[in-house]
């Protein structure tokens, strides 16, 4: 290559040197980083950190209260009245119907079919709801058999008698417990107990029925407490045979086992149970206790009904350590036609002794006087409650007295 000869190159012509772009990114990056320090700066001097916001100042003046309207119609006091009576919820007649609601509020409801607004709208609320009992059977308290489902005691010490109950409701003295013995064997009369008698009933069913299970699931449903009726033998069997699995005073103590379990088994959700006849039987405390130990072992209890004065039903029972009350009268043993005046002894027991039990049979005419003494119990200043209540309340009275040094009338028992 030959050497450059500046004396034949150009004056004033040398050779331009290629200019380099600036770049534009970090010139992009300088300006926001600019106007991110020069607008907290700004922030800073003004002291506001809503500055730059959009912001209206408003003055908000309370407004008047506005007394409600006073019903002028005739027809708000009778409204009034019967919806106090049924249970009824409905708008006062100084309410503005839906239409007018809408038109002051300003939102549009689109309905299907272009129906109009409606007018007031009535809401019938039934005033007593059934009470609901823990569903059955609870795992924990059963356990299976040949026959079928056993109570048991759970592993935490839960206790069908106690799972298995109806709340009772809380009041003082006097209360009484009704019990209707034979509920299952008669599908109308069962109907009619379930349905026409308060849920503080407590219904017995007999171990014989059809359909038991869903008769007693319905029974619960109504909010009923339920006890088992164990068919026991009275003093002219075999000519009086309860039925099948009877339990017999010359049975041995694992033959009347296997009977009871078989009884146990018909249903579950059963708090306790009850004798029914059974005046041979519950007069003999060696063959009795064997069957009352079970019963208590499985979490229940036993209430004698009163039938039989030579029942040993509630000696025994303290030997074994179950608890155990004792029905203190039947209230249709001379017929249906003379309850009232049962009732009224029934009434008197209560206000002496806090507590009174009273049984009937599942007969129409039993259960109709039932239901009717029913509604007028409370009135008298009766509380009605559940059985297992009444096994409750006369255990702790006992267990009171015990740990006081005082008699307790012998009405219950329970081993110590």
């Amino acid at each position: 290559m030959p050497a450059r000869d500046d004396l034949n190159d150009p004056l004033g012509q040398k050779p331009l040197k290629p200019r380099r772009a600036i770049p534009l990114r970090p010139v992009l990056f300088g300006a926001a980083g600019l106007l991110l320090i020069g607008g907290g700066a700004f922030l800073q001097w003004r002291g506001d950190p809503m500055g730059g916001e959009p912001h209206v100042v408003a003055a908000i003046t309370p407004a008047k209260a506005v007394a409600p309207a006073q019903p002028t119609a005739p027809k708000a006091t009778t409204a009034a009245t019967s919806n106090a009576a049924t249970g009824a919820i409905a708008l006062p007649a100084g309410d503005a119907p839906a239409s007018e609601i809408e038109q002051r509020s300003g939102v549009k409801v689109v309905r299907s079919g272009g129906a109009q607004a409606p007018g007031s709208v009535i809401i019938d609320v039934p005033k007593v709801l059934a009470q609901r009992l823990a569903p059955a059977p609870d795992p924990r308290l059963v356990e299976k058999s040949r026959y079928g489902l056993l109570p048991r005691v759970g592993s935490d010490g839960a206790r069908p008698s106690e799972v298995y109950a109806r709340p009772a409701p809380a009041a003082k003295a006097p209360r009484i417990a009704l019990i209707v013995g034979g509920v299952g064997l008669s599908d109308k009369a069962t109907a009619a107990a379930i349905d026409s008698l308060p849920g503080t009933v407590t219904l017995a069913f007999a171990p014989y029925g059809k359909d038991l299970k869903a008769k007693v699931a319905q029974a619960r449903d109504a909010g009923h407490e339920v006890i088992l009726q164990l068919p026991m033998e009275p003093i002219d069997y075999p000519q009086t045979n309860p039925g099948p699995h009877t339990l017999l005073a010359s049975a041995t103590a694992a033959e009347n086992t296997d009977n009871l379990h078989w009884l146990l088994s018909r249903f579950t959700g059963y708090t306790g149970v009850a004798n029914f006849l059974g005046g041979k039987f519950t007069s003999d405390a060696k063959v009795l206790k064997p069957v009352l130990r079970e019963i208590g072992q499985r979490g229940l209890f036993y209430i004698d009904d009163g039938s039989s004065a030579r029942s040993t039903g509630l000696a025994a029972a303290a030997e074994v350590g179950l608890h155990a009350v004792r029905a203190d009268l039947i209230l249709d043993a001379q017929g249906s036609d003379l309850m009232d005046g049962n009732f009224t002894k029934l009434e008197a027991l209560a206000r002496s002794q806090g507590t009174a039990i009273g049984m009937v049979s599942d007969l129409p005419g039993s259960v109709q006087n039932l239901a009717r003494y029913a509604q007028a119990a409370t009135a008298q200043g009766i509380t009605l409650i559940p059985l297992s209540a009444a096994v409750r309340i006369e255990v702790q009275a006992r267990d009171a007295s015990n740990e006081a040094g005082t008699a307790h009338p012998t009405r219950v028992f329970r081993a110590q």
